[in-house]
């Protein structure tokens, strides 16, 4: 279950679900002629559905950038749009991994397992972002044969990161799908486990600001500010 939080007592994250009022969806979309004969966007938030916070493009200086991806049969378009902090109702972390057991296809289940596991030893909350996230908010039918588990694994200060990304290289060498995803911390700020895993000195992180390039050793550094 997504537990909901109001708008004023949690920082706005990369991947965070941002609930945002019906009136103001409804005006926004009017603004919108790209959105026109969209159904499916137009009944979205009626639907209790939220949207995703995204990072900021060139320009995007006025609003909350948020993120609507339709699934294959809608089009499978990703559509972008700059929320005002007052339209925005409540916000949530991204749906725990264990939520989704129920929706994801039964070759899935076993690799899920074991990542659940990979979690509770290293002692990580396991999310999940991309089309198996929204198949479990939403219903709709986001999963295709080519669908690739997006975790987001929030790291603390205790984490062995080395060992972390090893055992979740070691999953996907069985794995069904593809392991994607990111290592984040606390503030927000992530970098894809594979690249940390790679041994790359330099790692591309990622903030809801923008992306900057970071000595991997100070990454895992609460105290470096980006």
């Amino acid at each position: 279950m997504t537990s909901h939080s109001n708008r004023h007592n949690r920082m706005i994250r990369r991947h965070d679900l941002v609930f945002v009022s019906p009136a103001a969806w409804c005006s926004l979309l009017q603004r919108r002629d790209d959105l026109a004969g969209e159904p499916l966007v137009a009944e979205w938030v009626d639907r209790g559905w939220p949207l995703i916070a995204r990072r900021a493009m060139h320009g995007e200086t006025d609003g909350l950038p948020l993120g609507l991806p339709l699934p294959p049969y809608a089009g499978k378009r990703r559509l972008s749009v700059l929320i005002q902090p007052e339209a925005i109702v409540s916000t949530a972390p991204p749906p725990e991994l264990n939520t989704a057991i129920s929706v994801a296809p039964d070759r899935w289940q076993h690799t899920l397992g074991e990542v659940l596991s990979l979690a509770s030893r290293h002692g990580v909350e396991a999310r999940i972002f991309g089309s198996l996230a929204w198949c479990t908010l939403t219903g709709l039918d986001y999963l295709t044969d080519t669908s690739d588990l997006d975790l987001l694994l929030p790291i603390h200060c205790g984490s062995d990161l080395v060992r972390l990304t090893a055992d979740i290289a070691a999953i996907e060498a069985t794995a069904p799908m593809r392991l994607d995803g990111e290592l984040m911390r606390d503030d927000g700020a992530g970098v894809n486990w594979r690249e940390f895993y790679s041994g790359a000195r330099e790692l591309l992180v990622k903030t809801t600001d923008g992306v900057t390039l970071l000595d991997a050793n100070l990454f895992h550094s609460s105290e470096i500010q980006l």
